[in-house]
C-alpha cells in the first residue's frame, strides 16, 4: 500500500514576522544592479560617485547593504571570500 501525501497532509512550520525577518542572517546575499545615483539612498556613507554608471550592491537576506562594485562579478566575488550563498531575485 502506497502513502499518498497531499497539501492536506503535509505540515508546515510556521514562522513569526520576526524568525521569517531574519532568515538567511549571515548565510544568503543577493546582487542588486542600480544606477550610481541610486547608491546614497543604501549606502549614505559612500562618497559621491559619478552619476550615470552602472554599479553592483552586494545586499544580505534583509536588505543591509554589504558591499558596492563596479562589476557583478566583483560583488559575487565577496559574496563568496565571506561565505555567503547568493540567491536570484525575481
Amino acid at each position: 500500500m502506497d502513502a499518498k501525501i497531499s497539501p492536506e497532509t503535509v505540515t508546515r512550520p510556521e514562522l513569526t514576522k520576526e524568525q521569517f525577518a531574519h532568515l538567511g542572517d549571515g548565510k544568503i546575499a543577493y546582487v542588486r544592479t542600480m544606477k550610481s545615483e541610486e547608491v546614497s539612498r543604501i549606502y549614505p556613507q559612500a562618497p559621491e560617485i559619478e552619476p550615470g554608471l552602472t554599479v553592483f550592491a552586494l545586499l544580505s537576506a534583509d536588505g543591509s547593504p554589504i558591499v558596492l562594485a563596479d562589476s557583478r562579478e566583483g560583488a559575487l566575488a565577496n559574496a563568496w571570500e565571506n561565505s555567503l550563498l547568493t540567491v536570484s531575485l525575481h
